[in-house]
């Protein structure tokens, strides 16, 4: 058995923490899978929270946010095409054929500082519960 490679992206640091979550605020993105498509948000804190995630663009590719002028000072972000986007994934009682993923609340990363947040977009073509799989 060949077991894919980790891949680990740097140190993401949360300028406002996760909601429900205030002392977290460092987390990594850990490769979940061998192709990329799934992501850990994984606290640095021993007892911190990990949530699966993914890159929406490779499961949506109409996913495409506008992102509030407060949200893109807040990052420091100049040109919101350079954003990374990375939306949270619910993986319900029923098992991962019925995984959503929150698309109205995607945590933005600048690139080039690796700054972090989570935005939760104005406006509702966006859900919050939408299914992985079609």
């Amino acid at each position: 058995m060949t077991l894919a490679p980790v891949v680990t992206l740097p140190l993401l640091g949360m300028v406002s923490p996760l909601p429900g979550f205030p002392e977290y605020r460092d987390y990594v993105l850990v490769t979940a899978d061998g192709d990329g498509l799934l992501f850990w948000l994984q606290s640095l804190d021993a007892d911190g929270p990990r949530f699966l995630a993914i890159a929406p663009a490779r499961y949506f590719p109409d996913y495409d946010p506008v992102l509030p002028a407060a949200a893109l000072a807040e990052l420091g972000l100049d040109d919101p095409a350079c954003a990374q986007f990375f939306c949270l994934v619910t993986v319900p009682a029923e098992g991962p054929a019925a995984a959503t993923a929150n698309l109205r609340a995607p945590i933005v990363v600048d690139p080039a500082t690796w700054r972090a947040t989570q935005v939760v977009l104005p406006d509702s073509r966006h859900p919050i519960r939408r299914p992985l799989r079609r």
